[in-house]
C-alpha cells in the first residue's frame, strides 16, 4: 500500500494542486494531511484526489467547523490508527515527539508544524515529516510517499 503524506499546506492552492497531481499520478491508496490546511476552500483542490484523504487539525486551522464540513475525515490530533497492519499516530505539533517515538507504541509517527523535513528511522519506528508543502517559509515544497510493504519513504519536491 502507498500512503501519500502532506503537511502545512497553508492555503497554497498552487502547491496543493501539484501535490494532488503527484498523488494521483503515483496512484497512492490514501493521503494523510498532518495539519495546517488553514481554510476550508483548500478542499477545492483536494477534491481532485482519486483516493481518500484523512487529516488532523493543525495550530493554524482556526475555522474548524468549516474544515469539518468540507473535510469529512478530519480529527483533532493525535489520531491513532492502524494502516496495513502498522500502528500509526498522526499529529501536527511535535510536542513530546521523542517520547512518542521512543515509547515503541507506534511503528510510524507522522507529524508536521516545523516546516522542516524529518524522515528517519529511530529503532523500530519510522518518523515522517515531509516538511512544508506550501513553500512559504523555506521556499521549497515537499510531500512524501510511504510504502507500507517495504517501509521505505520517498521524499518528493513539488
Amino acid at each position: 500500500m502507498q500512503i501519500g503524506i502532506i503537511t502545512d499546506s497553508h492555503d497554497n492552492r498552487e502547491r496543493i494542486h501539484a501535490a494532488v497531481e503527484i498523488f494521483n499520478q503515483r496512484k497512492v491508496d490514501r493521503v494523510i494531511h498532518a495539519g495546517d490546511l488553514v481554510a476550508p476552500f483548500t478542499m477545492d483542490e483536494f477534491q481532485h484526489l482519486t483516493m481518500p484523504i484523512t487529516c488532523v487539525f493543525g495550530n493554524n486551522d482556526g475555522e474548524r467547523i468549516g474544515l469539518k464540513y468540507k473535510f469529512k475525515d478530519i480529527y483533532p490530533p493525535p489520531l491513532e490508527q492502524e494502516i496495513d497492519g502498522h500502528s500509526v499516530v498522526v499529529m501536527h505539533e511535535p510536542d513530546c515527539l521523542e517520547a512518542v517515538v521512543s515509547s515503541g507504541k507506534y511503528r510510524v509517527v507522522i507529524y508536521g508544524h516545523t516546516h522542516a523535513v524529518d524522515i528517519r528511522t529511530d529503532g523500530p519506528t519510522i518518523v515522517i515529516n515531509p516538511g512544508e508543502s506550501c513553500a512559504w517559509l523555506t521556499g521549497k515544497a515537499h510531500v512524501a510517499i510511504w510504502d507500507t510493504e517495504t517501509m521505505q519513504v520517498e521524499h518528493i519536491e513539488i
